[in-house]
């Protein structure tokens, strides 16, 4: 059984409910029906319910097995906009602003997640990344052991003898631009966390860079190397190395030639980039050249279930996706006890 079927049936055994706020776009439309029928997951749409069951018959699915809710007419949306206000009130919006932005479905479908109602977002399917996290950042918050919020993307590549027999995690590659090393430290952190809880395989963990373990000297090494460090005192059951370069984290031959000393060195399945321009080129890189699979961004930080998706993504990718963010509300929820 490959990821793909995994990851979806893992979702079935203890079904969540996923919010898809772009309603109205017909992929969102599309995989609706999919993700019922597999028992993926129960489904919020929002939008106006006439406006999606046209889109509906328009694409020929049913979607009559998901909820609907239209945000302007939702007795929800007072409710929504007080807890709103009172989250945001020192940023000086007032309570007529707070309802204005609780008919924003992607603020109603965050507000969902922060009630309970829903136990995760999936979108990015209309939205950029940055529209997407927004409301997240302002509803949902971070987790309490971190202060950053992150993306990576889980990379299956075919036919690969790296990483965990070619499932590997890529960060940040979507979300977090750059970061101290502090940062980098957190960012490793919630990577390993996202690797092992979707994969089921213990993290091991590479700082990557242009040098490996001393082989040169510039501040961004530095800021891997130091990074590895803070990463190894805050979470010291973690494997976690570096600096790093890509050829010494991934094969075991370089790995024992360059980093003889280190127990990451050839067996990495977990890559954390200097910045998001190398993590990002990285990842579409392997994507194409590799034919790999990459799922994500996957939001890491943030205190309840949130996914990104490309705009480009396929209906098969929302229904992933979705898929994933409700095994990571199982695994929450395991944690809570």
């Amino acid at each position: 059984m490959g990821f793909v079927e995994e990851i979806r049936t893992k979702a079935a055994e203890d079904k969540q409910t996923i919010v898809l706020p772009e309603g109205t776009e017909p992929r969102m439309i599309k995989a609706t029906p999919k993700i019922l029928e597999q028992d993926i997951a129960d489904i919020i749409l929002v939008g106006d319910e006439v406006e999606l069951n046209q889109i509906a018959d328009d694409e020929g699915v049913d979607i009559s097995g998901a909820e609907i809710i239209n945000p302007e007419e939702s007795d929800k949306l007072d409710d929504f906009a007080d807890t709103f206000y009172e989250l945001r009130k020192h940023k000086g919006i007032s309570k007529k602003d707070a309802i204005e932005q609780m008919k924003d479905p992607l603020y109603f479908g965050s507000m969902l997640v922060k009630k309970g109602i829903a136990d995760g977002k999936v979108a990015g399917a209309l939205n950029t990344t940055a529209n997407v996290l927004r409301p997240v950042i302002r509803i949902i918050g971070t987790s309490d052991d971190v202060s950053i919020v992150s993306g990576s993307f889980l990379m299956i590549v075919p036919d690969c003898e790296y990483g965990a027999e070619g499932k590997m995690l890529f960060a940040d590659s979507g979300v977090f631009p750059e970061g101290t090393p502090e940062e980098l430290a957190e960012l490793a952190i919630s990577s390993a966390n996202t690797f092992e809880v979707l994969t089921g395989e213990e993290p091991i963990v590479a700082m990557l860079s242009f040098s490996t373990k001393g082989s040169a000297e510039h501040p961004i090494v530095e800021r891997m190397r130091k990074a590895a460090e803070i990463c190894k005192e805050k979470a010291p059951n973690l494997q976690v190395d570096g600096e790093m370069q890509g050829d010494a984290a991934l094969v075991p031959e370089i790995g024992a030639k360059k980093a003889p000393d280190s127990d990451v060195a050839g067996k990495a399945n977990v890559l954390i980039f200097p910045d998001l321009n190398a993590g990002n080129i990285a990842y579409k890189l392997v994507q194409r050249l590799a034919k790999a699979d990459a799922f994500g961004p996957l939001i890491q930080g943030n205190a309840l279930p949130v996914n990104d998706l490309s705009r480009g993504c396929s209906v098969e990718d929302i229904v992933t996706v979705s898929a994933i963010t409700a095994v990571q509300s199982q695994f929450r929820k395991s944690q809570e006890g």
